[in-house]
C-alpha cells in the first residue's frame, strides 16, 4: 500500500493551507514526486514542512528557513531530518544533533549552547525549540497528556511504527475521542491489512470531528480495500461535502461510480478533479 501522503492530508495534519504546502515544494524546499492525481508526501516530507512551519511562526522570513532547511539537507545526505533537532535563536536556525550544534546556513558550530551561553545574562537568545526526535521507549518530556502521547506517535512513526501505534494507544486511553491518534493508529493499522480495526479508528476520528474530511476519505479508502463500494462511495461523498476541493476523493469517487455504471456521476466528479488537479 502507498505509504505517501497528499497535500491536503499534510496540510490537515500540520493545521496549514494545501497553498502553503504547495508553497514550499515550488521553493525547493523537498522534491515531492508527482503523479495524477498531485503531490505525493513521504512521513519525511511532514516532518520536513512541520519544521519550515513552526520556524516561520518565530519570525523567521520564509527564505531565510528555506535557505536553512534546504542547506540542512545538503549536510545529511541520505539521513532523515527527524534524526536533528531545529530551533530559532538570535535570529538564526540551529541544528543539534547529539552534543553538536550548528548553523546550517554558515556550517558553522555554536559553542557554549546547553552549558555555555544559555541561561547566562547578557547572551540574547529566542528559542522555539521543534523535538523531530524521542527517545524510543520513553515518556514525553513534557507531561503524559494525550496530546504529547500523541506527538510521540507522529515523531516514532517513521523508524518505529510499532512504538508509534503503542503511543496512539496510550494518548486514547487518556483521550478515548481524541481525533487524530484515532485517524493515525488508523492509518497503521490500515498499512498492516487490519481494515476492520483500521475502520473502526477512522470512524471514531470521524465521531469526534464529524467534519473531518480525511477521516472521511480514509475511512472511504478503506471500506473500498474491504470491497464495501456503496459505504465507500458515501464516505467519500461525505469528504467532499466537507472539503469540495478535495481532488483525491473526487477521482475515487469518478472511479467507483464508472465503475458501477453511473457514468453521469463520473464525469461530474471526474470533472471536479480535473479542475481542482489544474490548479494544484
Amino acid at each position: 500500500m502507498d505509504d505517501t501522503y497528499r497535500t491536503r492530508a499534510v496540510a490537515d495534519l500540520l493545521g496549514i493551507t494545501p497553498a502553503r504546502v504547495r508553497r514550499f515544494v515550488r521553493a525547493g524546499l523537498l522534491d515531492a514526486p508527482r503523479d495524477s492525481r498531485g503531490y505525493r508526501f513521504s512521513f519525511q516530507d511532514r516532518v520536513l514542512i512541520r519544521a519550515a512551519t513552526e520556524l516561520e511562526a518565530e519570525d523567521l522570513s520564509a527564505a531565510q528557513v528555506g535557505r536553512a532547511l534546504r542547506e540542512l539537507r545538503r549536510q545529511l545526505p541520505g539521513r532523515p531530518l527527524s534524526a536533528v533537532r531545529v530551533s530559532s535563536e538570535t535570529g538564526h536556525v540551529v541544528a543539534r544533533e547529539g552534543a553538536s550544534a550548528w548553523e546550517p546556513e554558515s556550517s558553522q558550530y555554536v559553542l557554549g549552547l546547553g552549558d555555555g551561553l544559555r541561561g547566562q545574562p547578557g547572551a540574547p537568545e529566542r528559542e522555539r525549540s521543534i523535538p523531530l526526535t524521542t527517545p524510543h521507549g520513553k515518556e514525553p518530556e513534557h507531561g503524559q497528556g494525550p496530546a504529547e502521547w500523541f506527538e510521540v506517535g507522529c515523531e516514532l512513526e517513521a523508524e518505529s511504527p510499532a512504538e508509534a501505534r503503542a503511543a496512539y494507544t496510550r494518548a486514547l486511553e487518556l483521550a478515548p475521542a481524541h481525533p487524530g491518534a484515532h485517524l493515525n493508529l488508523g492509518r497503521l493499522l490500515h498499512e498492516e491489512a487490519n481494515l476492520t480495526a483500521a475502520e473502526g479508528h477512522y470512524r471514531a476520528a470521524l465521531a469526534a470531528e464529524p467534519g473531518s474530511a480525511t477521516a472521511a476519505f480514509n475511512l472511504g479508502v478503506v471500506l473500498e480495500d474491504h470491497g464495501k463500494v456503496e459505504r465507500a462511495v458515501e464516505a467519500y461523498l461525505r469528504a467532499v461535502a466537507a472539503d469540495p476541493e478535495l481532488a483525491d476523493a473526487h477521482y475515487n469517487l469518478s472511479r467507483l461510480y464508472e465503475a458501477m455504471g453511473d457514468r453521469s456521476a463520473a464525469l461530474r466528479h471526474l470533472r471536479s478533479y480535473s479542475l481542482l488537479f489544474k490548479t494544484s
